[in-house]
């Protein structure tokens, strides 16, 4: 006869291995969901101004203030494995120095299903600021909407649900913000 704390382990192991297979299908099956939401993405204003930097008050600076308009459907996204969704507004630019910039402006958390549709007019949430501390003769800016899928188990995955359909250009720097 056994003796009970192999039979404690023998059930143990049964469910630990059929958990574990359950997760695996889970995981898998996400991949079969392959949903990409497309939307709107306008640039209502970018303006420059002069401005003093956080750390040294006598040096100045140039920020960048954008407004835009997003249109998108994000409920294609969800299922029963999706936990939220992380949603960005993402600035792509070459500074003068050559160096290629990618910048966060906007995000937001959708949870819930009933949240997924988008349809804002806003400013941004973060500045866009420089490191060398001007933006004359810096590329055109390229913006896009991005998400990342956080499912409850499984991978994450990316993706981009729209962009500018041009580059735009940084205006010159304004001495007052209006």
């Amino acid at each position: 006869m056994h003796s009970i704390y192999s039979r404690v382990n023998g059930v143990s192991g049964l469910w630990s291995t059929c958990i574990t297979v359950l997760l695996v299908a889970i995981a898998l099956s996400s991949f079969l969901f392959n949903a990409g939401p497309k939307g709107d993405l306008d640039i209502v204003s970018l303006k420059v101004f002069h401005s003093k930097t956080r750390r040294y008050p006598y040096k100045n600076e140039e920020i960048s203030f954008v407004k835009f308009n997003i249109s998108t459907d994000f409920t294609p996204l969800f299922n029963w494995n999706t936990k939220q969704l992380f949603v960005y507004l993402e600035a792509e630019y070459t500074s003068a120095l050559g160096v290629n910039n990618t910048v966060i402006l906007w995000d937001r958390i959708v949870r819930r299903k009933e949240d997924a549709k988008i349809d804002i007019v806003q400013k941004d949430k973060y500045r866009l600021r420089d490191l060398s501390g001007s933006f004359r003769d810096v590329h055109p800016v390229q913006y896009s909407l991005r998400y990342n899928v956080m499912p409850y188990v499984g991978m994450l995955s990316y993706g981009e649900a729209a962009r500018t359909l041009e580059p735009i250009n940084f205006p010159e720097a304004r001495d007052s913000v209006s």
